[in-house]
């Protein structure tokens, strides 16, 4: 009884770990993050935090051990004109002796009169993803969102600003570290729609455009989500999400286009 109890919360563990992993593109979607106020409350928050510890090899000469953890954290307090988020997300795995996920990033945004239909967004961040070479990216900017569309089924906004970026990049071939600053503009389009009380999808587009004066030439970044998820019962949901990230002119040779796609069932008692 002991052995099938420990089991259990091992399997536990691991699955959350895995369920609650996110993809890990350059730009960071606020939007999916984004909570929404409460009439009754002030305070919203909401948080994860799994392990995942494995042990197991077919020889004794060779094992392969596993550790990992994963935690992320939304808090938004709303003050009536203005609401303010703090978002937080760290992931890491490691086999054996090497480090094979080592991803995590801090958020603050202040959404100024977010009730009107135009907006003020300031926001600063901070965040590193070991496994591409990025260590550390800083950044902070402010910008216009605007509601395009808010219908009881449908909402469109439209975010317009601009940021300034410092970025280190360790090259993946070569023994040193590229280290660069940037003023951009950062621009998004987010939509959700609510087919009925089953179905609902939404998605948003960022882009970041900014001139490298080294190079003389610009460079962009394009990141997308969309997210559909069907209510099968009460109790069962279908979620599915797309992910994706493209990399004009990266500052050290990566991947240009990388994706996620998740898709899988959440119970809910």
């Amino acid at each position: 009884m002991l052995q099938n109890t420990i089991r259990l919360f091992i399997f536990f563990l691991a699955a959350l770990f895995f369920f609650q992993q996110d993809g890990h593109s350059q730009i960071l979607n606020i939007e999916r993050h984004r909570l929404q106020a409460d009439t009754a409350k002030s305070w919203m928050v909401n948080g994860t935090i799994g392990l995942r510890i494995y042990n197991r090899s077919a020889a004794a000469d060779s094992p392969v051990d596993m550790f990992g953890y994963n935690a992320n954290l939304n808090a938004v307090y709303f003050s009536g004109r203005h609401s303010y988020a703090f978002i937080g997300q760290l992931d890491y795995l490691k086999i054996n002796d090497s480090d094979f996920l080592n991803f995590g990033f801090l958020h603050l945004r202040a959404n100024l009169f977010h009730h009107n239909p135009s907006s003020i967004e300031i926001f600063g961040q901070i965040s590193y993803d070991n496994f591409r070479g990025l260590d550390p990216r800083i950044l902070f900017g402010a910008g216009l969102r605007q509601r395009l569309m808010d219908s009881k089924n449908s909402t469109l906004h439209l975010g317009i600003g601009a940021l300034f970026e410092s970025e280190w990049w360790k090259h993946p071939s070569l023994e040193k570290t590229v280290d660069v600053q940037y003023l951009k503009s950062t621009n998004y389009l987010s939509f959700r729609h609510t087919f009925n009380e089953y179905v609902d999808f939404n998605a948003i587009v960022y882009y970041q455009l900014g001139y490298d004066r080294d190079l003389s030439t610009a460079r962009n970044r394009t990141s997308g989500v969309v997210n559909l998820n069907a209510r099968l019962s009460r109790i069962f949901s279908l979620t599915n999400s797309f992910e994706f990230s493209y990399e004009h002119k990266p500052i050290v040779p990566i991947t240009r286009f990388i994706f996620h796609f998740k898709t899988g069932f959440t119970m809910s008692l």
